[in-house]
């Protein structure tokens, strides 16, 4: 007798992020800076260029249901805003840890507009840890017993200054960080173009690799 197999249920919780995403070229430039980095600290956990993103709210663990409710006046905001203008330049750590890239540009536009997309969160009633913003691009973790690679990594893109960029979305992002074994991987709940209603957002050009 064949039985049916029946679909895994939706998680009842789910990890989720409001941010801002480079375009593909801006990232292809900065990934090409990193070239002699990759070669140089194999081990480092290289975060996917796919999964480059500026948070402006890590809501954390949510319940599943209160997703949806949070896209309406997401979508909102973001038509009622201008494409911001930001760059990638430079770098640092975190702790010898984490490695980052700097943003430039817009940057009082992109603190506003953190805190707009903050009060719609709590505007529909979600918790979230109120962290102060600090933009940045999270590239790579080191391991432990690896920490010198976070210092020498971020050293070598001081002089680094990406070409300026439009901001055209706003994602809804969530993650399986915690739900298994494996790198982490994002994924867009949706996103929305500023300055636009009712457009779809074109799928990024870079390729998602399988699992």
């Amino acid at each position: 007798m064949n039985e049916q197999i029946q679909p895994a249920p939706p998680p009842a919780t789910v990890r989720v992020f409001i941010a801002l995403a480079p375009p593909d070229d801006a990232k292809r430039e900065l990934a090409a800076e990193l070239a002699r980095a990759y070669h140089a600290h194999p081990r480092m956990r290289w975060n996917r260029i796919e999964d480059w993103h500026i948070t402006l709210a890590f809501l954390g663990e949510v319940p599943s249901a209160v997703v949806p409710a949070l896209c309406p006046p997401l979508a909102d905001l973001a038509a009622a805003r201008a494409p911001l203008t930001l760059a990638l330049r430079g770098g640092g750590h975190f702790d010898e840890r984490v490695v980052w890239c700097g943003i430039d540009g817009e940057l009082d536009a992109l603190r506003q507009l953190a805190a707009e997309v903050r009060a719609v969160v709590e505007e529909c009633g979600v918790a979230f840890p109120d962290r102060p913003l600090r933009p940045h691009l999270t590239l790579a973790r080191a391991r432990r017993d690896t920490s010198s690679c976070a210092a020498e990594t971020a050293a070598g893109l001081t002089g680094f200054t990406g070409r300026p960029w439009p901001a055209e979305r706003l994602h809804l992002v969530a993650s399986n960080i915690g739900r298994g074994p494996g790198p982490i991987r994002y994924r867009d709940v949706d996103a929305w173009r500023f300055g636009a209603r009712n457009r779809p957002a074109p799928r990024s050009r870079l390729s998602w690799p399988s699992a």
